[in-house]
């Protein structure tokens, strides 16, 4: 596998896309388009919100059909809680976009991200993909900058694989920042490969990996009304067809690594956060606990208030650990800190290590810090990452629609 320096979703072969500034925000990008030049294979996963906003309902629909062509995204509005209205746009939008790209319109799908509760504006939808049609560019950045809100930097990677001597390309961008939680967040992601793969191998892959990825973040314990994660297969590199249970390991790997990299950039791109934080769970009896517990010590506001003020509170890390659900001896944990200022052993079979509390303050200062928790049980390991909670976090979402 090797990571395309400064790639993203137009690396594969036969994608398009643009960004442009519609109106719906004063000043900034605000909606994005991705088109292949062939019919793709689709899969998708959404928001487990019960709240789901017009355009997830659109596109849960699109996904039965198993094949798309084009993704048209605004920023700014999310479409959400809007009623018939927002589903009649959401159809809307999704017509417009295909009576201008010439493809069918159940091939289109639509998202939206931004204020809840605010009917979308449709002249300027439609401006804006009069303007995204002939800004089309196998070349293309702005996509990833105009489906950002609270962002504060473009979230892109890309990379090529070797499969049965065919080079294949998986490409992504991604947005979030806020209302982020595991069992997806406050994110759209969006997936591009060339790679050929059947339908149904597609999705189990996705879904499998976003298990192990947007599953496994967390900024502040809440899941938005329009997550979205949307992969688009053309299949135009030309290696043999994958199918369900024949998907090659490097190919896993490949397309793993970009949805990893891209739930870890929300995660260090997070509202107001100040630290990037890896919970590393070891020696857990099974998967599902190893998750559990990582899940559980990242989503923690307590822990995530220690991390903004560097305090080595290991204390509130075993808490989380202990309500979060899953079986774990307190009394085999092994606890420790890492970062690039060094490691430190807080915590051994459950009791406590005397430390050098300066040198720990010195670990948790650096930007991204890693937590190891050792159960000593069993084999099962875990990821998860999440960020401190800082002021910032307040002051950005006090005032988020003035």
């Amino acid at each position: 596998m090797t990571v395309i320096n400064d790639g993203g979703i137009t690396s594969p072969k036969g994608f398009k896309a643009a960004g442009v500034h519609a109106g719906l925000k004063k000043v900034k990008k605000d909606m994005a388009m991705v088109v292949s030049d062939v019919l793709a294979v689709s899969a998708a996963a959404f928001t487990t919100n019960k709240v789901k906003a017009a355009p997830v309902i659109w596109d849960m629909d699109i996904l039965r059909k198993g094949k798309a062509q084009a993704i048209v995204v605004n920023s700014g509005n999310a479409n959400a809680c809007t009623g018939e209205k927002g589903l009649a746009d959401a159809e809307e939008t999704a017509l417009y976009c295909a009576g201008k790209l010439g493809i069918d319109e159940n091939a289109v799908f639509v998202s939206s991200t931004g204020v809840i509760g605010v009917p979308l504006d449709m002249s300027k939808i439609k401006s804006g993909i009069d303007a995204l049609v002939p800004s089309l560019s196998y070349d293309d950045k702005n996509a990833a900058e105009a489906i950002l809100t609270t962002d504060t930097f473009r979230k892109e990677v890309a990379v090529t694989v070797d499969i049965g001597g065919v080079a294949v390309t998986i490409g992504g961008m991604a947005k979030g920042s806020g209302m982020i939680h595991p069992n997806m967040a406050t994110m759209l992601s969006y997936i591009t490969t060339d790679a050929a793969i059947e339908q149904s191998a597609l999705q189990n892959l996705m879904g499998n990996t976003v298990e192990d990825t947007f599953n496994m973040i967390s900024v502040d314990g809440d899941t938005s009304t329009n997550d979205s994660v949307i992969v688009l297969a053309n299949g135009m590199a030309g290696n043999a067809m994958m199918t369900e249970g024949s998907v090659p390991e490097a190919f896993e790997e490949a397309f793993r690594f970009v949805l990893g990299e891209l739930a870890k950039d929300i995660v260090k791109d997070g509202e107001g956060a100040g630290r990037f934080i890896e919970m590393n769970v070891a020696g857990a009896l099974t998967k599902k606990d190893a998750k559990t517990l990582a899940r559980s010590v990242i989503s923690s506001s307590l822990v995530k208030a220690a991390f903004f003020g560097a305090d080595a509170n290991w204390g509130r890390i075993l808490c989380a650990m202990g309500y979060s659900g899953a079986d774990f001896e307190p009394s085999l944990v092994d606890l420790s800190f890492s970062s690039p200022a060094g490691e430190l052993c807080v915590v051994k079979s459950g009791e406590p290590i005397a430390f050098d509390e300066d040198k720990a303050k010195k670990i948790l200062s650096e930007k991204e810090v890693s937590v190891l928790a050792d159960c000593h049980q069993g084999d099962a390991s875990a990821t998860a990452w999440g960020c401190d909670l800082t002021y910032d976090y307040v002051k950005i979402n006090g005032d988020y629609r003035s």
